[in-house]
């Protein structure tokens, strides 16, 4: 059965209040004269309007003895009723009025219909969902949507139930009639044990290590296993991708021995979608590990330059003073002494041959050119990279195909031990640099150096993968992004509305002509206002100096309330605050089985609150299990978190708790909802990981948690992503996955933020991107015209735009947005591709020139304006506080993450995340109950008092101890404060 808490249902909730029936069941005029003309008496009126706003509200009549007494009364305050008078429902009179009832809200009650409109819509939603909750919502949408009177909530599950039985029989008949014999023992011999612990099954799941070269053969030789299975690739097409990532995660979390437990249809179906599926992430694991070992050569290139460099200090010291020794005596020479003095002196210094072996090393590495070493570190992985690029299914990215014709040659070229090989491609897709390395004369005739052209091309396709100019087939992360976007003609009747929403013109000219005026106008503007800044100090040659301004508050009365305020917070742990939070939000309602079903487990509730604080404080399954009473064992901890829990339940249990977070008056003292912050903390990983690298800024080898943090201090959405990724790739995304209450419109970040393209798509988005700009030194101001001049600040300015390109470019920009509005594609899968410089995609080039306009505007407006700055400052620190904040929580494993795929510790920081929260929640409502308390008491407290709060307090809370999950215990009342009347 589904679980209820999971779907759309309608369900009144038993502690309504005030607002909630003053908003829904207030009865209008309409209502009251329909009341009267059909019921006779001030009771039966009441039982009318009771039946008619229950209907109304949840599009099903709640049996008459479960209606909450709260509507009973609020209704018989609306019609002055003695509230002593008990209404008692009559069921033949209530029978007469509910199809009074039907009639004037025009219900639907046909139950046929009602069924066949459920199965008809099960058959359209059925194939393209995941589970049985996504299915009965849409059901549920279908069915409303027609006004129809609900049946009651089993009767709906069944009717759902009994038809996508059938439909998912159908389908597993299918597929297994479309197999034959040969591929059905193939995928039985899957599960077959090889020796008494291990099948094939656990060997496709192995995760990826360190790009290691015996790493990558691992990872290779998986990939060949699964492309030579070739079981079901045909068929794959006839099931819809979001059942085929459902039915291969259901496979990737139970083992050998519970796949046997399926009939035959349904396991040859579930296996050949995890095949699949195996397959694609096993290409994207080799091309990862493809670039990053080639990343791995670079550096060790760069590192081995360095150390030589170092060691010929000494030889470019002693060449030098002997070219000066010559230069200084040779003047007296007399012409017949001169070869013989130059011969001693060059023998007294060395002799010809090392002088000049000393002479050619300097000048091979000189331009900090490491390129020469690569080679000799190429030679033993050239085999193992020959392979990939010969499995890897390579395609170009754009219309420039030079690169893939460099490929067929290379390829071609494998076997030949020469030195020289023919100069019979276009190596217009490398650099000069590398065209200098590559390209030699043997014989007066342009000729490649075998090595060096293989080190070349090896390094460009790296390179182009990651920047999109080259893609892969059966890749997800490499895979061509242009497939996934709207076509052309789809976009274009949307184009002017989106434009009119956004207040852009719809077309090139238009879009480039104002873009050039904001540009000018903000410009000018600050101009104007420049002799009269005295925050800003622009020297001639573009110097820019920003003065600090002293801050006014008084730290020590702020520090000292503080101390006071936080003695009289209430003492708890971290259990019981989850405990308290799930009473009150209920947010893991949730969790449950992937397929959507009721939890078969014993007391899944107290249960699900365990595993957000093992996880969330990364205590893990085995220390959870020691520190909490009980029987539960780390095997059944561990069960549950598989089985039941996913990143997207967390997101939902997330957006639960921010939710009633944002219910609360206190936070709207504290910052501003419409604004958000975005930053990035370091989390240790094992070494062993794919995802594990070593962050230059951060120092150390792990992965980055990116958190959105509301300007009112509570998360609104995080990542998980490696330390090699510029975390401002992830920073859109942020927020359009965010489905709370709290949806920002401008958002904060580090300078890590400030990429020209994330301004331009953010712009484009209608998104205000305010990063905090540190090294201004690296930026550079753009004027709207090379003609273009100001009178105090045109020294800040050293090129102008380009807008031919974005007029060009004008409808690709906007194919983007309106992909990404209608959920084709994330900015994050482009951002990967258009954060790395390509000089080959043209788009790349649009997107960069519209963001350095946007950037160069936002730049002007940051230098002129002290309140703008400190604003950012002070959201941003919002964020760094948050990071310290949650890692007090992520107190088990040493911090460090022991998880090795992608999924998992995306979980682990989401969990991290959700414990974070229901904490702060927790705080924001002990902290009214304590402003009460201290009013109660006489001590003065001002909003401003308040403002220099945070709920980031853990004074008050134990991390430690053995901790007793309580879900019964009574809640308490929650103080939601008047501030305009409550503090001065």
């Amino acid at each position: 059965m589904t679980l209820i808490n999971r779907t759309i249902y309608p369900q009144y909730d038993k502690s309504i209040n005030k607002s909630y029936l003053e908003e829904y069941f207030t009865p209008t005029k309409q209502d009251m004269e329909l009341a009267c003309t059909y019921a006779r008496g001030t009771i039966n009126i009441c039982i009318f309007l009771v039946n008619l706003k229950i209907l109304e509200n949840f599009s099903y009549f709640i049996p008459s003895k479960e209606i909450p007494k709260k509507i009973i009364e609020y209704i018989k305050s609306k019609l002055k009723i003695d509230q002593d008078i008990d209404i008692k429902f009559n069921d033949r009179s209530v029978y007469r009025q509910r199809n009074k009832i039907r009639e004037y809200l025009n219900k639907t009650y046909d139950m046929q219909f009602i069924k066949d409109l459920t199965y008809k819509s099960v058959i359209e939603y059925e194939p393209i969902m995941e589970n049985s909750a996504d299915v009965f919502n849409a059901v549920l949408e279908i069915l409303i949507k027609n006004n129809c009177e609900l049946p009651a909530f089993s009767t709906i599950d069944r009717w759902i139930n009994s038809r996508q039985t059938k439909i998912n029989n159908d389908l597993f008949s299918y597929i297994a009639d479309n197999l034959s014999e040969l591929d059905k023992q193939a995928l039985d011999g899957i599960l077959e044990s090889a020796d008494e612990n291990f099948t094939k099954l656990k060997y496709i799941k192995e995760l990826p290590k360190s790009p290691s070269l015996s790493h990558i053969k691992t990872v290779m030789d998986t990939y060949i296993y699964l492309k030579n299975m070739n079981i079901g690739q045909s068929i794959i097409s006839t099931i819809h991708p979001s059942k085929i990532n459902n039915f291969s995660a259901q496979v990737n979390v139970l083992d050998a021995a519970e796949m046997k437990d399926f009939n035959q249809d349904k396991r040859y179906t579930l296996m050949i979608c995890f095949i699949y599926k195996s397959l694609i992430k096993t290409s994207d694991d080799l091309i990862t590990m493809f670039i990053k070992r080639l990343g791995k050569i670079h550096n060790n290139g760069k590192d081995k330059l360095e150390k030589l460099l170092e060691k010929q200090r000494s030889k470019t010291e002693n060449a030098i003073n002997v070219f000066h020794n010559l230069l200084t005596t040779s003047q007296g020479w007399n012409e017949p002494e001169f070869a013989n003095k130059f011969k001693s002196i060059i023998e007294q210094s060395g002799g010809y041959d090392s002088l000049l072996s000393d002479c050619e090393e300097i000048t091979a590495f000189h331009n900090n050119n490491y390129y020469p070493l690569l080679p000799k570190s190429l030679r033993s992985h050239r085999s193992t990279l020959f392979e990939i690029i010969k499995i890897i299914q390579i395609k170009p990215g754009n219309k420039d195909n030079s690169l893939m014709k460099a490929i067929e040659y290379l390829l071609s070229c494998e076997n030949r031990k020469s030195d020289f090989i023919d100069a019979s491609v276009d190596l217009s897709f490398a650099s000069e640099k590398w065209k200098k390395f590559v390209v030699t004369q043997d014989d007066n005739t342009e000729v490649f150096i075998r090595r060096h052209f293989e080190i070349c091309v090896f390094s460009c396709i790296a390179s182009d993968f990651k920047t999109g100019d080259l893609c892969a087939e059966l890749s997800d992360e490499y895979a061509d992004y242009r497939k996934q976007l709207l076509p052309w003609d789809e976009c274009r009747p949307m184009l002017d509305e989106y434009c009119k929403e956004m207040n852009l013109p719809s077309n090139s000219k238009g879009f480039v002509e104002d873009l050039k005026n904001q540009l000018d106008r903000k410009a000018k503007e600050v101009d104007g206002k420049y002799p009269d800044n005295s925050e800003v100090l622009i020297y001639t040659n573009g110097e820019i100096v920003l003065k600090k301004t002293n801050s006014t508050r008084n730290l020590v009365k702020i520090k000292e309330f503080k101390k006071v305020f936080e003695s009289k917070m209430p003492e708890r742990n971290i259990v019981e605050i989850l405990c308290s939070i799930e009473r009150l939000s209920n947010y893991t309602k949730h969790f449950g089985p992937l397929s959507g079903s009721d939890a078969k487990i014993t007391d899944a509730q107290s249960r699900y609150v365990l595993l957000t604080f093992g996880y969330g404080s990364n205590l893990g399954p085995a220390q959870t299990s020691k520190h909490v009473k009980g029987s539960i064992t780390a095997r059944e901890i561990q069960f549950t978190n598989k089985r039941h829990v996913t990143s997207e339940k967390l997101d939902r249990a997330i957006c639960d708790i921010v939710n009633d977070f944002n219910k609360l008056s206190l936070p709207t003292l504290w910052g501003d909802v419409d604004t958000v912050a975005a930053d990035g903390t370091k989390l240790d990983l094992y070494s062993e990981n794919l995802l594990s690298e070593y962050h230059i800024r951060y120092g150390g080898y792990g992965g980055i948690a990116y958190h959105h943090v509301s300007d009112r201090y509570i998360a609104l959405f995080s990542h998980f992503i490696p330390c090699g990724v510029w975390e401002a790739v992830y920073i859109i995304d942020g927020l359009l996955k965010n489905k709370s209450d709290i949806q920002p419109d401008t958002i904060h970040a580090d300078t890590q933020g400030q990429s020209a393209t994330v301004f331009a798509l953010t712009y484009l988005l209608g998104i205000k991107l305010m990063p905090r700009i540190r090294n201004w030194k690296d930026l550079k101001f753009y004027r709207p015209d090379k003609n273009s001049s100001y009178k105090h600040i045109d020294s800040l300015f050293k090129d102008s735009v380009n807008w031919d390109i974005i007029e060009t470019h004008f409808e690709d920009l906007f194919q983007i947005i309106l992909s990404i509005k209608a959920g084709k594609i994330l900015p994050s899968t482009l951002l990967r591709k258009l954060n790395n410089y390509s000089r080959k995609n043209k788009l790349f080039q649009a997107f960069r020139e519209l963001g350095i306009v946007i950037r160069t505007i936002y730049l002007l407006d940051f230098i002129s304006d002290l309140k703008l700055r400190d604003k950012i400052t002070e959201s941003t620190n919002k964020t760094e506080s948050y990071n310290a904040f949650s890692k007090w929580f992520f107190f088990g494993g040493e911090g460090v993450i022991r998880e090795n795929s992608l999924d998992d510790q995306t979980k682990v920081i989401k969990y991290n995340e959700l414990l974070a929260n229901a904490v702060i929640l927790q705080n924001t409502i002990d902290m009214g109950n304590t402003i009460k308390i201290m009013k109660d008491e006489g001590i003065e407290v001002s909003k401003q008092d308040i403002k220099n709060l945070s709920p980031y307090l853990t004074s008050h809370i134990k991390r430690f101890g053995e901790y007793i999950i309580d879900l019964d215990e009574k809640s308490e009342q929650i103080v939601n404060l008047d501030l305009d009347k409550f503090l001065k």
